[in-house]
C-alpha cells in the first residue's frame, strides 16, 4: 500500500486549500444560491427590543442537516478537508490544480487581511 502522508509543503498548501474553500461555501456572498435552499433566517427580538438574526437549518432530514453544515465554518471545513485530501491522494491529477488555486487564494485572502488592518 502506498504511503499517504504528505510532506510539510502538501500540508500547508492543503490546509490553506481548505482554507479557502471552507470560507467561499460557508461566507461568502457568490456561493448564496449554494446555502440558499438549505438554510433560513430566523429573526429574534431580546427584552430592549432589539432585532437579532442568524442562520439555521431550514426544513428537516438531510435538508436541515446539509442547511446546518453550511452554516458551520468549522464543521464544514472537516468534510473539506476529508474532500480535498481524498482527491489529492486518489485522483491527484484533477484535485492538484484545484488545491493549488484555492491555496493561493486563500493565502491571498490573508495578505489582504494582514494589510487592510495595518493601514
Amino acid at each position: 500500500m502506498e504511503n499517504y502522508i504528505v510532506s510539510l509543503f502538501e500540508f500547508f498548501l492543503l490546509s490553506f486549500a481548505v482554507f479557502r474553500f471552507t470560507h467561499l461555501i460557508v461566507l461568502d456572498e457568490i456561493t448564496d444560491f449554494i446555502r440558499k435552499p438549505f438554510t433560513a433566517v430566523v429573526e429574534e427580538i431580546d427584552e430592549n427590543g432589539e432585532v437579532y438574526q442568524y442562520i439555521e437549518g431550514k426544513g428537516s432530514g438531510i435538508q436541515k442537516w446539509i442547511g446546518n453544515l453550511l452554516n458551520c465554518y468549522w464543521c464544514f471545513g472537516v468534510w473539506a478537508s476529508i474532500l480535498l485530501y481524498a482527491g489529492f491522494v486518489l485522483f491527484p491529477v484533477i484535485f492538484t490544480p484545484v488545491i493549488y488555486v484555492l491555496a493561493i487564494a486563500g493565502v491571498a485572502a490573508l495578505i489582504e487581511t494582514f494589510v487592510k488592518q495595518m493601514t
